[in-house]
């Protein structure tokens, strides 16, 4: 009599858990903000106000994970798509708070984009209420982002007009930096550009740039500085563009703008 077969044993379970799914896009606020409709905190507020649908449903939690390229976003009704991607470079004039608004009521670099035709925008880094020069907009976040990044090292350019006449000695001295506050106050150069009877204009270029970063420098060396004026950022010169006009910058600019400086 044969002997009945043992049946097969069962597969070992394996004891590990099961490996999450990816998260498939971003939060809704983030997103309306990366498609250049708002700010992030402006569609947060739409989001919580029920004003912002998701594939025909009404979203209230601006963390609620959603896929731009496969999901339908409406606000107030109105669809939402990609705005075509914008850089403008503005002339700032002296006097101006580089935000959208302004809780003490002050002028805003907004002032001078009223009546152009843009999508969402916002400034790429600042300028403070009185220094002049040189800063950009745009409705690309990533782009914003990448020019922000100390490891990018984009260098800045600044036409400094200072309350004396600083030699050679001195320059030399500022162009070694110093440390203000536990801050390291560097520059990657200083030069003198002219000079008068009482003043002097000076170069300074900055490759990471700190909370007024050359005014406290100067201050440190007994300089005030009397006029601050941005003149590039990179290879991308201010130029004759007018004070308080815009322009928006070409697509070999914006290239020229994103290349790594390792």
């Amino acid at each position: 009599m044969k002997r009945p077969r043992p049946p097969h044993a069962a597969s070992p379970v394996s004891s590990r858990p099961p490996k999450p799914a990816a998260k498939v896009g971003h939060g809704l606020a983030r997103v309306l903000s990366k498609l250049g409709y708002c700010s992030r905190s402006q569609g947060e507020a739409l989001v919580r106000e029920g004003r912002v649908c998701v594939d025909g449903r009404v979203i209230r939690d601006p963390e609620h994970r959603t896929d731009a390229a496969t999901m339908r976003l409406t606000v107030d009704g109105h669809p939402v798509s990609a705005e075509r991607r914008v850089v403008l470079m503005l002339n700032k004039p002296r006097g101006l708070v580089t935000t959208r608004d302004d809780p003490e009521g002050r002028d805003t670099v907004f002032r001078c984009l009223e009546g152009l035709d843009l999508p969402h925008v916002s400034p790429v880094g600042r300028l403070d209420k009185a220094s002049e020069g040189l800063l950009l907009f745009t409705n690309d976040t990533t782009f914003a982002q990448a020019l922000l990044d100390p490891g990018q090292h984009a260098p800045k350019t600044y036409h400094v007009q200072v309350d004396g006449l600083p030699d050679e000695a001195l320059l030399t001295r500022i162009a070694g930096g110093v440390e203000d506050r536990g801050e390291w106050l560097g520059t990657l150069s200083v030069r003198l550009l002219r000079q008068g009877d009482k003043t002097a204009w000076l170069e300074i270029v900055l490759g990471e740039g700190r909370n007024r970063h050359i005014r406290r420098l100067l201050d440190a060396f007994g300089l005030e500085t009397l006029r601050l004026v941005r003149v590039a950022i990179g290879s991308l010169e201010l130029g004759d563009l007018a004070k308080g006009q815009t322009r928006e910058l070409s697509a070999d600019e914006i290239r020229c703008l994103a290349i790594r400086r390792d």
